[in-house]
């Protein structure tokens, strides 16, 4: 379970990244792509994160 947990956090590294594109990429047409891309990437973050703590919470009341 520790590489899930991993891999929620690699999210909004990829999130940060995309951002950074963004703007450094300000006047082009992809920056709405980036911009998408970082806003997919912050969703899955919470996404994965309450699912991984809803398993956690599954496994425990056993």
């Amino acid at each position: 379970m520790k590489l899930a947990k991993f891999f929620q956090y690699a999210y909004l590294i990829f999130a940060v990244l995309f951002l950074y594109d963004a703007i450094i990429n300000w006047g082009d047409n992809r920056v709405y792509m980036s911009l998408l891309l970082a806003a997919l990437a912050v969703f899955m973050f919470f996404f994965r994160r309450k699912f991984r703590k809803k398993y956690e919470d599954k496994d425990n009341s056993k």
